[in-house]
């Protein structure tokens, strides 16, 4: 599947590895229950660590690991479904995370710009004849009224800023 991260289609660094496969000498990206299980012993490895968390797991489950962390995939199973975009927010603003945030599963190009807003700065599109069309999507607005975990300044602010 094709990545979109910063407004680009790229190359996704990460390997998704197995339960019980062995972790690559790279990125490798793990599940929550291999995560959990092994806990601090993927860390000591050499490479970037990232973790696929289903949705309807609690976020606050990975705090003590997120400095361990590079990226957390968050999984969006049906477009209906939209815990992950909670997920995000909690993990950029009361969590602090400022690792990769990646949209994968159902991700729909109508919700790629509240999912940055939410936090994600990664997504993953399921045809690669959309990717170029998420990254579009991505710079449809500079200016938001209301405040969200990507850190960008409102309209208000910007008002205010410019006053003096």
């Amino acid at each position: 599947m094709p990545l979109v991260k910063s407004g680009a289609v790229t190359a996704d660094p990460f390997v998704p590895t197995a339960d019980d496969a062995p972790l690559p000498q790279g990125p490798a990206l793990i599940s929550a229950d291999r995560l959990l299980r092994e806990g601090e012993a993927p860390a000591g490895r050499n490479g970037a660590l990232g973790v696929v968390w289903p949705n309807a797991r609690d976020v606050a489950e990975l705090a003590p690991l997120l400095s361990r962390l590079s990226l957390i995939a968050l999984v969006f199973p049906k477009f209906r479904d939209g815990r992950a975009f909670s997920q995000a927010r909690l993990l950029r603003e009361r969590y602090g995370f400022t690792g990769e945030l990646r949209a994968t599963g159902n991700v729909l190009r109508d919700q790629v710009l509240m999912m940055a807003r939410a936090g994600f700065d990664a997504f993953e599109v399921e045809k690669p004849a959309d990717a170029e069309a998420f990254a579009a999507a991505l710079g449809s607005y500079s200016v938001f009224y209301q405040p969200t975990g990507d850190g960008r300044p409102t309209a208000a602010a910007i008002r205010r800023a410019a006053r003096g």
